[in-house]
């Protein structure tokens, strides 16, 4: 009997994660939540395996990003091309509510399937902004934060309690192009003009018959009704049924014999190694760690070290810098910066790789590179800087309680936040705003080949989708990881085909428990363990943008969508 035909599923009701988790803990809740690579590099691999005959995604609710969305349908789209079937089906592209980026997604599938009960709602993307003067007023706490420039609207969620022109110039021109990205994507996976996918964007939500009317679906039916009709479509010969296998869960047929495996692993050690480090979360001093309330931060003592590893090693004939971050801190941005200049000067050729946001200090780690890769709704750009503080002197007062600062020196006080900035002290302020953002534009003019003329306009806090940004010269490429791994290999001369890709630190168990001998060892490149450092207090105000983040950050949350 012939072997079953495999049949790969991908349930993306849960989401994807950038990368999997560091701590025990958090990667035994997240297990069954499949990483954006290992799902792309498994849908790579299957697309050669004559065993896998299709792919059937289930297309949740509203759970990815714009950007995941665009790096997994061009995976998709790259393992359909191999002439095996695609199909996804949901309950509802939002029930009653947005569903503009699931869909997205599902038309990147050959069949589309929706039950009779759902709707479609592609209404189009949208985002939000969120001020909080007139709270703050009321509290008590007055924010004193200087910005560079227009269009660095991170603290306007403070100093405001409204939008600004230049904020709304800039948010509205981002939902613009993401929302063109969505349409074009449509008109031409469901073979329709760009008039037929608007007119059914200003009409929705669409009923399920509507949507099939209008060719946005192929067919309605209940989960068991696909399955059964790709049973009935894929089966081997003679009736040997289909098994089914999660993409994150399957393997190629020769990893899992021992000969062959062996013989894998020899020819691939000799292979030249495209390194993979990440910077994923808000950019910080320190070393890279996840809040066991939620978030992610990436250390410039843990990034630099992988970035040296990298370096050090010879089978290593370029680096992929993943970056997924609102950026943060200045200092620790400029430390990664310049270890990415270091492995060029020595001759390794470095791409940037921007996922969902790879912003402000995540442009910054960044710009620097060989060549920046981005998808089309990649958050990126905002080119500036904010500084300051938030006064809780008036608030505590209201409480009862009374503070008077004490230093020695006349600046001592200058940071403390009971007390507002003296008019020399903000001036101080003002003076060092100015120096980061001349450093920042300088730097990102530099590396970019630009005129300082050409790249100032474009700078000044202006927040851009990597499809604007790519126009304007701030972004070389669009595509996701895969399409930078290509351009690493041909950067070292070599071909995607012909390299091995590894993501740096990649660790043993053993090598975890060992600590650093040296700030150069392997080990310096781990993750530090789960921080516990952070309250609950300080989560909350992180969350609203009253701390944390860095001068060289976007608003916290930020989410097109």
């Amino acid at each position: 009997m012939s072997p079953s035909p495999l049949l790969l599923e991908l349930d993306l009701a849960r989401g994807l994660l950038e990368s999997p988790p560091q701590d025990p803990l958090a990667a035994m809740r997240a297990r069954q939540v499949p990483t954006l690579s290992t799902v792309l590099a498994r849908l790579r691999e299957a697309a050669d395996d004559a065993a896998v005959v299709g792919l059937v995604a289930h297309v949740g609710p509203d759970v990815l990003t714009p950007a995941q969305v665009e790096e997994l349908g061009e995976g998709v789209e790259l393992f359909a091309a191999s002439g095996k079937a695609t199909a996804c089906w949901t309950e509802s592209f939002g029930e009653l509510g947005a569903g503009t980026l699931p869909y997205h997604l599902a038309v990147h599938f050959d069949s589309v399937w929706m039950q009779p009960s759902g709707t479609l709602g592609l209404v189009g993307v949208a985002t939000r902004g969120v001020f909080l003067r007139a709270a703050l007023d009321r509290l008590g706490l007055e924010p004193q934060i200087g910005q560079r420039h227009e269009y660095k609207s991170a603290a306007d969620q403070l100093l405001r309690d409204h939008m600004s022109d230049a904020q709304r110039e800039a948010t509205q021109r981002l939902a613009d192009s993401v929302t063109e990205q969505v349409v074009a994507t449509v008109a031409r996976r469901r073979s329709l003009s760009h008039e037929q996918v608007r007119a059914a964007v200003d009409a929705a939500p669409l009923a399920a018959e509507v949507a099939l009317e209008r060719g946005l679906v192929d067919r309605l039916g209940y989960r068991d009704e696909l399955y059964a009709e790709l049973r009935g479509r894929l089966e081997g010969e003679g009736g040997t049924p289909l098994e089914l296998r999660y993409v994150h869960r399957w393997a190629p047929a020769g990893r899992r014999r021992a000969g062959r495996r062996l013989r894998r692993l020899a020819t691939r050690r000799q292979q030249p190694v495209v390194a993979v480090v990440a910077v994923e979360g808000g950019i910080a001093l320190g070393r890279s760690n996840a809040s066991p309330l939620g978030g992610r931060r990436a250390g410039s003592d843990t990034v630099c070290a992988a970035l040296r590893s990298a370096g050090a090693r010879d089978d290593v004939a370029a680096v992929v810098l993943r970056v997924v971050s609102p950026g943060g801190s200045y200092v620790a941005s400029d430390a990664i910066h310049r270890e990415v200049h270091r492995l060029r000067q020595d001759g390794t050729p470095v791409v940037a790789s921007m996922g969902s946001v790879a912003a402000s200090g995540g442009y910054f780690v960044a710009m620097g590179a060989d060549e920046i890769v981005a998808l089309p709704s990649t958050v990126t750009g905002s080119i500036g800087v904010l500084g300051g503080k938030v006064v809780v002197g008036d608030a505590l007062r209201r409480l009862g309680i009374g503070t008077e600062p004490v230093g020695a020196g006349s600046q001592a006080t200058m940071f403390d936040s009971t007390v507002p900035f003296r008019e020399q002290e903000w001036a101080r302020v003002e003076q060092w705003l100015d120096a980061v953002y001349a450093d920042f534009t300088a730097k990102a003019a530099t590396g970019r080949q630009m005129p300082y003329e050409r790249l100032e306009p474009l700078a000044r806090g202006r927040v851009w989708t990597g499809a604007d940004a790519q126009v304007r010269g701030l972004v070389d490429t669009l595509g996701g990881l895969d399409r930078a791994l290509t351009r690493a290999a041909d950067h070292a001369g070599s071909s995607r085909q012909e390299v091995r890709v590894v993501r740096v630190p990649h660790p043993s168990p053993l090598d975890r428990l060992r600590p650093a001998t040296s700030s150069e060892s392997a080990a310096a490149s781990l993750w530090a363990p789960v921080s516990s450092s952070e309250g609950a207090a300080e989560a909350v105000l992180r969350q609203l943008g009253l701390t944390g983040g860095g001068v060289l950050s976007l608003p916290v949350p930020w989410r097109l969508g």
